[in-house]
């Protein structure tokens, strides 16, 4: 490993050690790790317009550095306008390295951007150690250009980890970095 992200590099030499001691674990596979993060736009102007998506992958991408899929709806919904089948968004899963770089630009570059940010919710847990995240605008990011996007679009950000209660993640996420509301 030549060139480990900086974040996981603070998760393995300290994070871990202080979960380990904090939890009590009896092994160390038991320490709770984030496994994936998804970043998701759900845009349901893509039905009219196909030129949407194209921007909405474009921004995706330059925001992870990895190619954003199109998803498409699971069931038809009347109300929505929306068929089976049809595009209705974009997402991109992030892993390893690209994940852990991923997380180091949201929680010290992108999220300190945010107009009148305390920091983040930290009743956004699931139950079961995931946490999810929403953001009104891909502009905080730094490598969109103000200039090139069509339309201000929010996205999710869903943290996965392999914790076991919303307690360890939370535990995980704060050693980590990730700015909770105090």
């Amino acid at each position: 490993m030549a060139d480990m992200p900086n974040l996981k590099k603070k998760y393995t030499e300290e994070v871990a050690p202080a979960l380990m001691k904090k939890f009590e674990y009896k092994s160390v596979m038991q320490i709770p790790k984030i496994d994936k993060v998804v970043v998701n736009v759900g845009c349901g102007e893509a039905r009219d317009n196909a030129k949407v998506l194209e921007a909405v992958v474009r921004d995706l991408t330059a925001i992870t550095g990895q190619k954003a899929i199109i998803t498409v709806a699971k069931k038809s919904v009347a109300n929505f306008k929306v068929r089976e089948g049809m595009p209705v968004g974009a997402k991109v899963t992030l892993r390893s390295s690209k994940m852990w770089e991923f997380l180091d630009r949201l929680f010290n570059v992108a999220l300190p951007r945010v107009r009148d940010f305390h920091g983040i919710n930290p009743n956004s847990f699931d139950g079961r150690g995931n946490y999810a995240l929403g953001i009104k605008e891909q502009l905080i990011f730094p490598e969109i250009e103000y200039d090139k996007i069509d339309k201000i679009r929010g996205m999710d950000i869903i943290i996965c980890t392999t914790a076991e209660t919303d307690e360890e993640a939370k535990a995980l996420l704060e050693l980590v970095g990730a700015p909770f509301e105090r």
